[in-house]
């Protein structure tokens, strides 16, 4: 094997690792807080302590990694779902279900997000600017094929189901996932 050869399989590993540890950060996030202690997200991705904190030097910036993982995860997951679901209303449901798992996540991390630390300001103008454009054409794709009533502005639903998943996270009995099942029957086009 050449010196490059040993160096890029160096870089998918550290890519794979990265990727473990974040998903493993995010679930742990979601049922124990972001002071989950750092053991416990390696011991989760399968990895040693030193591997977290040579991603992720500080809690911070584990947290907006974490972050900015989940929205691309939801931008990809736009045109993947339009292509692979039977209908863009369908596609657009599965989406809104996917944004609501994601903004669960996020109000686990609203607490930190929240504080101080100027690395967390630009975060939200991040998420509005990757995935209301999704939104869009989702919505623009369900209209264009006469599935959903017209001019329904994608900031105004996507606001909407952030406030459906408002104490989603300690109230075990709230159920969002049903909210927007209902709300996504009440965007159809009248028949």
């Amino acid at each position: 094997m050449t010196q490059d050869q040993t160096t890029e399989l160096k870089r998918v590993d550290a890519r794979r690792n990265e990727q473990t540890l974040l998903d493993a950060a995010a679930e742990l996030f979601v049922t124990s807080g972001v002071n989950v202690p750092v053991r416990d997200i390696a011991a989760r991705a399968g990895v040693g302590t030193g591997t977290v904190y040579r991603h992720f030097p500080t809690r911070a910036e584990l947290v907006i990694a974490v972050y900015r993982h989940q929205v691309e995860a939801c931008v990809q997951a736009g045109p993947d779902l339009l292509a692979s679901q039977p209908s863009p209303l369908a596609a657009l449901e599965r989406w809104l279900l996917l944004f609501a798992d994601f903004l669960m996540t996020k109000h686990g991390l609203a607490t930190v997000l929240q504080s101080s630390d100027p690395g967390f300001a630009p975060l939200h103008q991040y998420f509005l600017d990757r995935l209301l454009p999704v939104c869009a054409s989702l919505l623009q794709a369900a209209e264009a094929a006469g599935e959903v009533q017209p001019e329904l502005e994608p900031y105004e639903l996507m606001r909407g189901i952030g406030n459906l998943c408002i104490g989603a996270e300690t109230d075990p009995n709230y159920r969002p996932h049903r909210l927007i099942e209902v709300l996504v029957m009440g965007l159809r086009r009248p028949v």
